[in-house]
This record gives C-alpha cells, structure tokens and sequence, in this order.
C-alpha cells in the first residue's frame, strides 16, 4: 500500500473514531475535558495533510514533465471550472490524483445563421435555442433538476484508442448543489460522508481507461445506467463510452476529466494532460469541442 493511499485509509478512519467519540460523549458525558473528542479529527487531518505533501504530490521531475495529447472526452461547447491552467493542484488537494484535474459544464450551442449575433454576449442577441445553464444562487432555488443544465446526458467518448480498466455505475444522479444552503450541506455533510464511504462514492459513476505507457484517463459523475463499455474492452477514440451526469461529489452535471500514473486514483499520481486542437481551457474559458457523432460501440 503506498504512502498517500495509506493516509486517506488512515483518515477515514480517524473520522470515524471522532463521530464514535462524539456520540459517546453526547449520550453518556464520558469526556472532560470536551475537546479531548476532537483529537482524532486534528489528527485525521495531520495525517492526510502529511500524505499528500509527501506521497500525495508529485515529485519536482513529474512537474516538469510535457502534457500527455490526447482528444477531448466531449463533443460540442463547453467551458472549464477548477482548471489546471490557472492553477496546480487544480481543486485545492493532490489526493485522488486530483493534481491536473478539469472540470466541465455544457454550454447552449448559439443558433448558427445570420440572425446571430456574434459580437453580442446577451441571450436576447445570441440566438440559443436551448435554455441557459443555470447559475449559482443565494438561497432560492435550493437545488435544481437535473434536466435543467445542459450537460446532463451528453455524450462521453474515449480521448484515444485505449482498454476499459475500470467500470462504476449505478450510483444515482441527485440534484443540483448550486445555491448557498445546498453547498454547505455539500462541504459540510454529505462530503463528509462520501469521503468515509470511500473514493467510488466521492467519483460518483465512474470509469477508467488504460491509454498504455503508464496513462490511464478518468470520467467521473457519469450518469447511471448510461455506460456502454465494460471492463476489458477495447475502444477506439472518439467512441462512446457513457454520458454526463450529476453522481457523487458533485455540484451540478458536469464531467471531471484527469490524467493519472495508475489505474487506482487513490494511490495514482495525476498527469498534465493536453486536448488536442483545444489545449487546456482556463478557468469559465468557453471551447468548442469537434461535434461529429461518437462512433458506435463496435459489435
């Protein structure tokens, strides 16, 4: 068992000691001090901060190191949330091989003739035929549907021509996680509780793909049921593997995309990707992925 992966082992089950101590304290006053029920949350802290600053992170070599080019994981327009391009490690922890992580949300694809305007960033003026991706809010509405955002069932197709390692579906797509109350729930319970489950609560749907030469490519929050690969197969690129969805830890559809060393994610080390013909979107960076058709799943 490697260095990272025996912290976050370590730390789920520092947090559990802690809720076990916390309800003991609650229902038979054991503890006085009070505090002393706080120690193993300190320490599951100090342990998983410990383990990815010397097994999480990758080493100053792997940072140097040149982008693996591959296709992009989606057709269509979209923008990126919590990019690598602004910032290293992308989501604020190297953990999970998280280090270059991307995330991705659909956007409406502008009506394409001469009524369109595209000099005008108004909806009025840019002719979208679909509705706009919902925005974070306040406090109203607390969580959304899923059918509201336009990421929700899109198709996912493999970057290159690789083998499927990895296969988690069934998980369900819940609501949407973008307003104030919602969020806070987000961070401060039901996070909590994915991350004791373990990493396949935390991806949510998930698969992993094999590109050989020690890379191997992540989809996470996919939707259940829609996966059309099992584990061993073969795929070509541009084909269809599964479509968006909104499974595990997440906010709103949308899809997380990385690069890592290994098949596992807990004990793998993130790689720098590159999209071919796109690069690496910045931060609300909107792009245009080829929109020819995913290819078939061959027979």
């Amino acid at each position: 068992m490697t260095a990272r992966k025996l912290a976050m082992t370590a730390f789920r089950w520092l947090l559990l000691a802690f809720l076990a101590l916390v309800i003991a304290d609650v229902t038979f006053d054991l503890f006085d001090p009070w505090w002393l029920t706080l120690s193993p949350l300190v320490l599951a802290y100090v342990v998983v901060i410990v383990g990815n600053r010397w097994g999480g992170a990758p080493d100053s070599a792997r940072l140097a190191r040149e982008p693996v080019e591959v296709g992009p994981p989606v057709t269509g327009r979209w923008s990126a949330l919590n990019s690598p391009a602004d910032r290293t490690p992308s989501h604020g922890v190297h953990s999970y091989a998280q280090t270059y992580a991307i995330d991705i949300v659909a956007e409406p694809e502008p009506e394409s003739g001469p009524e369109a305007d595209p000099e005008s960033d108004s909806e009025s003026d840019s002719g979208t035929d679909a509705p706009a991706r919902p925005q974070f809010r306040l406090l109203w509405p607390m969580t959304r549907r899923n059918t509201d955002f336009p990421a929700f069932g899109a198709p996912l197709v493999s970057v290159a021509d690789a083998t499927v390692v990895r296969v988690s579906d069934g998980q369900r797509d819940h609501l949407s996680r973008n307003s104030l109350p919602a969020l806070v729930y987000l961070m401060i319970i039901e996070a909590t509780v994915r991350e004791l489950a373990g990493a396949h609560r935390i991806l949510g749907n998930h698969l992993v793909l094999d590109l050989g030469d020690g890379h191997y490519a992540l989809y996470a929050h996919m939707k259940r049921g829609s996966v059309t690969v099992r584990e061993g197969d073969r795929v070509r690129a541009g084909q269809l593997l599964a479509r968006c969805g909104n499974s595990g830890n997440s906010t709103e559809p949308h899809l997380h995309f990385q690069l890592m060393d290994g098949p596992d994610p807990v004990a793998a080390r993130g790689i720098p990707f590159h999209w071919r013909g796109i690069g690496v979107p910045r931060n609300r960076e909107t792009f245009q992925a080829p929109r020819e058709q995913p290819a078939p799943v061959p027979k």
